[in-house]
């Protein structure tokens, strides 16, 4: 396993982590607002003003999730190849900014819809790996758990705000997309303005040898065990998890709350993660990433099991959520600290990307498989085919890994 050594930067304190750490966690925010506004309006207006079915929204859903995740080795590559991940993530974040202007103009056309969102996406996997890569690049790999677990509560403080905004221009000013998406595009610019002004484009530990930058040199990262390990490990778990969209829906309809909380429902896992990511990114340092990574799995299928439960209502909802929510605080930051502390500086962006595209993918195939699920079986049957999906995943890998696996 490489381990490389970066020196801290300047600290702040914020969690004392880099600035580098801090300002990118302010564009994550700006931008998460951006994004979780058309997150939250998306179910509403796909499934209830267009009335398209499931098989539909699996399909626009996994275009949203994963459908462009091939384009995060491409970010990561150039990321690394150029030297410059803050020039190949502001491609990415003004690709996702551009799109918000153009929603409107489809109009209720579902080709166009799903055009948008494939663009909005592309700009989403083009950023992500060259932006963990300037994270992961900005600390010593002792501290990696703190700094992703840092920049994902500022991501959730914007994950927080986007569906109340959402919910806000929803009960003012009805239902038209254009306002949603004006102001969606609005935080996406400002975020972009932060990157530009406060981001610098190289850290130091950019200097550390390693192999040269090349998509052979980043697939070729999956020659090592312990990475080959994290990568499979991450595919198998994506293809057992079913989407946030999906997650929402099936917490409205097995729990009958209203129709109208259905844009909120995204908050209670966004504020769950929003105070747990920091903490549970330290205990990842302390006690290992893999161990907590797995015990947030664990904690997903506990949401799927409680919305098997028979009586619903609003505490059931709510435990789902904050569940949903501890689960990514376990998982989201917590892979890239794994895997990022396995990968030579020179091909970060690389490694972390390929890493991001399998998990990526297998979400796709998952959300894809779900639609066709939720279309032509019970909703019970749907639900109890997710439990013994993650169940299964989890065992198997157990398998893969043999023994715990620690960072």
């Amino acid at each position: 396993m490489y381990i490389a050594s970066a020196r801290a930067g300047t600290r702040t304190r914020l969690g004392a982590v880099p600035k580098t750490v801090v300002a990118l966690g302010v564009v994550s925010l700006l931008t998460d607002v951006s994004a979780e506004m058309i997150t939250a309006f998306l179910p509403v207006y796909l499934l209830f003003s267009l009335n398209i079915g499931y098989v539909q929204f699996g399909l626009l859903d996994g275009l949203y999730t994963g459908a462009t995740a091939v384009l995060r080795l491409v970010g990561g590559h150039f990321a690394d190849r150029l030297r410059r991940p803050k020039l190949v993530a502001g491609v990415g974040y003004g690709l996702s900014a551009v799109t918000k202007l153009v929603f409107p103009a489809v109009g209720a056309s579902a080709l166009g819809i799903g055009g948008v969102i494939a663009a909005d996406r592309a700009g989403k996997g083009l950023r992500t790996a060259p932006r963990d890569a300037l994270i992961s690049l900005s600390v010593p790999t002792d501290q990696l758990g703190t700094a992703f677990g840092v920049h994902r509560s500022m991501d959730t403080v914007g994950a927080l705000i986007g569906p109340v905004v959402t919910f806000l221009i929803l009960m003012n000013l009805g239902t038209a997309p254009t306002p949603i998406f004006v102001v969606s595009f609005g935080f996406a610019l400002l975020g972009l303005i932060v990157l530009g002004f406060f981001v610098p484009e190289r850290p130091k530990a950019t200097a550390s040898p390693g192999p040269a930058p090349s998509i052979r040199a980043g697939l070729a990262l999956l020659k090592d065990v312990p990475f080959r390990r994290a990568g499979v490990v991450a595919a198998l778990l994506g293809i057992a998890t079913v989407s946030d969209a999906f997650v929402f829906v099936l917490v409205q309809r097995t729990t009958e709350v209203p129709l109208g909380v259905l844009p909120l429902l995204p908050l209670g896992t966004a504020l769950t993660f929003l105070l747990f990511a920091a903490p549970l990114g330290r205990l990842a340092d302390v006690v290992g990433r893999w161990p907590v990574f797995f015990g947030g799995h664990v904690l997903l299928l506990g949401v799927y099991l409680l919305l098997l439960a028979p009586a619903g209502g609003y505490g059931v909802a709510v435990a789902a959520l904050i569940m949903h929510g501890l689960f990514y605080a376990a998982t989201d930051g917590v892979l890239s600290a794994w895997t990022g502390a396995m990968i030579p500086p020179s091909l970060r962006g690389s490694g972390l990307a390929v890493v991001q595209t399998g998990q990526a993918l297998a979400r796709l195939v998952s959300s894809i498989g779900f639609g066709f699920l939720l279309q032509y079986a019970a909703l019970g049957t749907a639900v109890l085919t997710a439990v013994c999906a993650l169940a299964v995943a989890l065992v198997a890998v157990l398998v893969v890994t043999r023994k715990e696996t620690t960072s």
